[in-house]
């Protein structure tokens, strides 16, 4: 159905309703010309990881991300708004390590510009190259921040040499990419690079309808403690306003409160805003659409029927577990010669980084065929007493990613 741009739909018999239901949402009217407005552009910062791509979205929000991260990788998808010159624009964080080159992915899929990082004094990396197809597949304009220029052995012309290779051209030497060099740590460049990045946009004339339904795509999605569900989005068209019944993949419910990337509490965002939505029933997966239904009944109705079409997709792909899900008898199967199977349940802080360990992972089962993975079971939040019972009952191991046990399991 995919090869012939075919949409699918499978539901259980009787469920007539659903569809209808379900039209309600999908079909939209065309906005009208003259309701549309200048939006804010969405730009997304992609890069090989320690080119100061994190480092320059810090210069540009004034925050310290990087003395929070992991190892030096930043674990999820953020988005946040700043203003140039009166002008509002809207950031996306795509991770800069090979891991997370899913959610690189998606965030070039979700964006109108793309800066690409290069420091100056290390050249095109494998993932800069990564990070150039990412952005030619979304077919979206370049911008290149070459960074650190402040450094001794830095060479910005070594780094427009090697761009060229990958047709990125500097207008300088007759192309049309744009090139600004940047020091977030001294502040050079980086208001030319804003510059940059609003002329861009005004050249791209980036429109919106403000009015009717929002329609969103989510960023991230994790469990608080406090607060439950918890996700991030972007507005695509329309307006959010607290109080939609909304659905968002298997989660629905009312919005209970919109929170801007600096914590202020909103009534409405209009599109490009990035905000947190507050009231879901469950955590969406990360690249769901985010849509405003009609009431409750219609809400729960297509999230349940999403539910259980993953459920049933879930249970197909696991259902070729075997035994042997401990490591000593993965070692022994491997040592007589035999084809193991490693059981495995993933537990995240949230669904950008439990998409990414499951890709990683996916590649190391292709890499080494005397050891087959089988996922028993994948989600967001702590390790709990029931992922241990399925891990015993199923011989599986847990891996928990930024998460802890409860004190139960």
């Amino acid at each position: 159905a995919e090869e012939l741009g075919a949409n699918i739909l499978i539901v259980e018999a009787g469920q007539e309703e659903e569809l209808e239901r379900m039209s309600l949402l999908t079909d939209e009217p065309e906005d009208d010309e003259d309701k549309l407005v200048s939006r804010p552009p969405i730009v997304t910062v992609m890069g090989h990881v320690d080119h100061g791509k994190t480092s320059l979205l810090d210069a540009i929000r004034k925050t310290n991300v990087v003395s929070g991260e992991s190892g030096g990788i930043t674990q999820h998808i953020g988005a946040y708004q700043t203003t140039h010159n009166g002008k509002p624009i809207t950031f996306i964080d795509t991770p800069g390590h090979e891991a997370f080159s899913q959610m690189r992915a998606r965030g070039a899929n979700a964006t109108d510009v793309a800066v690409l990082v290069c420091a100056a004094n290390d050249g095109v990396k494998p993932q800069t190259i990564e990070a150039i197809k990412h952005a030619k597949a979304a077919e979206v304009p370049i911008i290149v921040a070459v960074t650190k220029v402040d450094l001794e052995d830095a060479d910005p012309g070594r780094v427009r040499q090697m761009m060229t290779e990958y047709e990125l051209v500097p207008e300088e030497w007759g192309g049309q990419t744009m090139f600004v060099d940047v020091s977030p740590k001294t502040g050079i460049g980086m208001a030319e690079l804003l510059e940059a990045i609003v002329l861009v946009s005004e050249v791209e004339e980036l429109k919106a309808n403000p009015e009717g339904n929002a329609r969103a795509i989510v960023l991230e999605g994790h469990l608080d403690q406090g607060r439950g569900p918890v996700s991030t989005v972007i507005i695509e068209r329309g307006t959010l306003n607290v109080g939609d019944m909304v659905v968002a993949g298997t989660g629905w419910g009312k919005v209970r409160a919109l929170f801007t990337d600096d914590g202020r509490s909103v009534d409405s965002a209009p599109p490009s805003l990035p905000v947190e939505v507050l009231g879901m029933s469950a955590v969406p997966m990360a690249g769901d659409q985010l849509r405003v239904a009609p009431n409750d009944r219609v809400a729960r109705t297509i999230a349940d029927a999403r539910d259980r079409r993953r459920r049933i997709a879930n249970t197909m792909q696991s259902g070729s577990i075997t035994a042997g899900g401990r490591l000593e008898d993965v070692f022994s199967a491997v040592a007589r010669g035999e084809v193991a199977t490693l059981n495995l349940i993933l537990k995240a802080d949230v669904q950008g980084s439990l998409e990414a360990l499951t890709d990683s992972l996916k590649k190391l089962d292709k890499d080494h065929e005397e050891v087959r993975l089988s996922f028993v079971h994948r989600a967001v939040g702590g390790i709990s007493e029931s992922d241990v019972t399925l891990a015993e009952v199923s011989n599986a191991i847990i891996i928990g990613f930024n998460v802890r046990p409860n004190r139960k399991s």
